[in-house]
């Protein structure tokens, strides 16, 4: 026999074996002995002492059968595929689906396909099994190809496409087979509906969903919890949050799974406080988290940068012993890195029990979005000696840290690489980081020949990417050119207003800047907020301009006035061309002052010890003159100060950011 790990007889088994010996035991004893030692993985023994039984009876092959796919035993399905042979068993039908069922289930699909032809008789079980072989190794056009050629099909043929074309998202065509299905008189069970639900929430289809969900009930199946679950996950995925917590409120008994889909639904739909309110309460009423669970609230943690609450959920990871987990591996990488925490990140990764190539790409964008882009290089040539291949996540990762660190060569070279070596196709976004390698470099012209050569369609980001070089080089002639692009494509984008009326008064050209306004009126587009916002004793505090809504507004106004003058004799002039307005320099200045990341770093500063690191947090991009500012406040309050903006994060100590002005 092949080489297999043989475990310890437990002394039952010892006892049966001494039993057996004795011959006092009639057949159907040694039949379930023989079963018995092939399910806890003793093939050898079970092999060895029940010979004389197995030749009587070759169907006890099945459970030999069943332990080679336990154990991912080729070597051994090979010798029992001889032995199959010398029994006579080529006209068992039962034998041979088995052993067909194995070469599948060990990856052998090429023999499995060559053992199918070579079957003097086929059953439905047959053609299923290989239907399901081609599926799992995502070969869906010859599983289609086979079920075309099928005479009679039962329930699990159409259950095997209609999941297999989901799985691989081409739900179209798995809605459609549904309907074939069910105008042949086939009756959908807990599995088919389960999937035709996930098939509209890729979709997004509401109008299906909602039919599906109208057979659901006629069928009886509204209470089930794998069909329940999937109906709360259609309505959240399509963006009908209501509807998909009706859905679960409603069901008789609730279970992790749907719980589950309740917190993933939030998360996806916005709703990220709900998402970990519901997590407590689940902890609450008993109910032990999973790693779906982790990764779904990880995630919303990482989005609202609330690394205090992270670090509790990353205690019960280790309490549940989820650490060996890689996607939740990789969630709290996510966490640590989106919450300002570099040193938390790599530390996760460094304790981590495995890797795959989502965790190594987690760790390198955690890096690149840091500005630690030749540390990222350097990982990716760990990664790539270990020998993981890397994907277009990887290389986005990539790409975008060598952007936001001026490696321009770099970067460039990584991309030939991906394209060249890697075969991998470049999305979209992949272009936009070599856009931004050569705009940020200077090179303007040769970016925006390079959009309009690329051979996918450009949308607004990439156009913007460029537009924003622009604002870098400071080059108002081709952003009024660029800005035409941006807002041809989407005229109720208000970020790309914004910019370029930024551009414009940088460069005083306030007629420009009038215009870009004017556009805003009439096309009815609102300037979106700026908006910081920090973590303090597991409270969230949001800032905005001329918002006095928080309950210490007034001495944190007192307080920056006190800070803004104590930066001034360090040198700090305040760059009033960053202020979109024509309006006097008092006015300027004033506005300069009560920028929401200003106000969120006096109210850190006011209510944390000396020398605690500030974490704040910004929907847009940080201005030039708040960026001067900060590195001014990190020196005179020696304080470590994160932001993270839109963009990147900024780490000031002592007078200088990470970024190297260069964002």
């Amino acid at each position: 026999m092949g080489k297999l790990l043989v475990k310890p007889l437990s002394s039952i088994t010892r006892l049966s074996l001494h039993n057996l010996t004795s011959h006092s035991f009639s057949t159907k004893p040694l039949t379930s002995e023989f079963a018995n030692l092939c399910s806890e993985g003793h093939i050898k023994v079970a092999f060895t002492n029940f010979t004389s039984l197995i030749w009587s009876d070759p169907q006890l092959f099945s459970h030999l059968l069943k332990s080679c796919i336990e154990n991912q035993s080729f070597s051994l399905t090979k010798q029992l595929h001889s032995l199959i042979l010398t029994a006579g068993c080529l006209k068992d039908k039962y034998v041979l689906n088995h052993l067909l069922n194995t070469y599948a289930k060990i990856g052998h699909l090429d023999i499995a396909v060559s053992l199918f032809d070579k079957m003097p008789k086929r059953n439905i079980m047959s053609f299923n099994i290989l239907i399901g072989g081609f599926i799992q190794n995502g070969d869906l056009g010859s599983a289609l190809k086979l079920f075309d050629e099928m005479g009679e099909k039962n329930l699990a043929t159409w259950n095997a496409m209609i999941v297999g074309s989901i799985q691989y998202e081409f739900n179209e065509d798995g809605l459609s087979l549904f309907s074939r299905m069910h105008k042949l008189g086939f009756l959908p069970d807990v599995f088919t509906l389960g999937s035709v639900l996930r098939g509209c929430a890729g979709l997004k289809d509401l109008n299906k969903g909602n039919q599906v969900h109208g057979y659901v009930v006629k069928s009886g199946f509204e209470w089930n919890s794998i069909v329940g679950s999937s109906l709360a996950h259609m309505y959240m995925r399509s963006g009908s949050l209501k509807e998909g917590e009706k859905v679960i409120r409603l069901m008789p008994v609730h279970s992790v799974a749907a719980l589950n889909t309740l917190i993933a639904g939030r998360a996806q739909n916005g709703c990220l406080e709900g998402a970990l309110d519901l997590y407590s309460m689940m902890k609450m009423a008993g109910f032990r988290p999973d790693k779906i669970t982790f990764v779904s609230v990880i995630s919303s943690c990482s989005e609202l940068a609330t690394l205090a609450q992270g670090q509790q959920i990353h205690a019960d990871v280790i309490k549940v012993g989820a650490l060996s987990v890689v996607p939740v591996v990789s969630s709290l990488v996510s966490l640590y890195s989106r919450s300002g925490c570099l040193v938390g990140a790599v530390k996760v990764f460094d304790e981590r029990e495995g890797a795959d190539v989502v965790l190594w790409s987690s760790i390198i964008a955690a890096y690149g979005v840091h500005g630690r882009g030749k540390e990222a290089i350097e990982l990716f040539d760990r990664m790539e000696q270990e020998g993981l291949e890397p994907n277009d996540v990887t290389f986005l990762s990539l790409l975008y840290a060598c952007s936001h660190c001026g490696l321009k060569d770099k970067g460039l070279e990584l991309f030939k690489l991906m394209v060249e070596k890697h075969r991998l196709k470049p999305r979209l976004e992949h272009y936009t980081c070599v856009v931004d390698l050569l705009g940020r470099s200077g090179r303007l012209d040769e970016a925006e020949g390079y959009i309009r050569s690329m051979p996918v369609k450009a949308d607004t980001v990439i156009w913007k990417t460029l537009l924003s070089a622009c604002k870098i080089h400071k080059n108002a002639d081709m952003a009024k050119r660029i800005g035409e692009e941006v807002l041809r494509i989407d005229p109720q984008d208000p970020s790309s207003y914004v910019l370029l009326a930024n551009i414009q008064a940088s460069a005083r050209r306030w007629k420009d800047v009038s215009e870009v306004r004017k556009a805003m009126r009439d096309k009815n587009v609102k300037k979106e907020p700026g908006i910081s916002w920090l973590e303090l004793k597991n409270l969230v505090h949001q800032f905005i301009m001329g918002d006095k809504s928080h309950p210490q507004a007034e001495e944190i106004d007192n307080y920056l006035n006190e800070l803004m003058e104590e930066i001034r004799i360090e040198g700090y002039v305040p760059d009033i061309g960053s202020v979109l307005h024509d309006m006097d320099v008092e006015e300027k200045e004033y506005n300069l002052v009560h920028h929401s990341e200003k106000l969120a770093i006096a109210f850190a500063l006011m209510n944390t010890p000396e020398g605690f690191p500030i974490r704040v947090m910004k929907n847009l991009r940080v201005c030039s003159d708040c960026h001067v500012a900060i590195k001014f406040i990190s020196k005179v309050k020696k304080r470590e100060i994160i932001v993270r903006d839109a963009s990147r994060f900024h780490h000031f100590k002592n007078g200088y950011c990470s970024c190297g002005d260069y964002w």
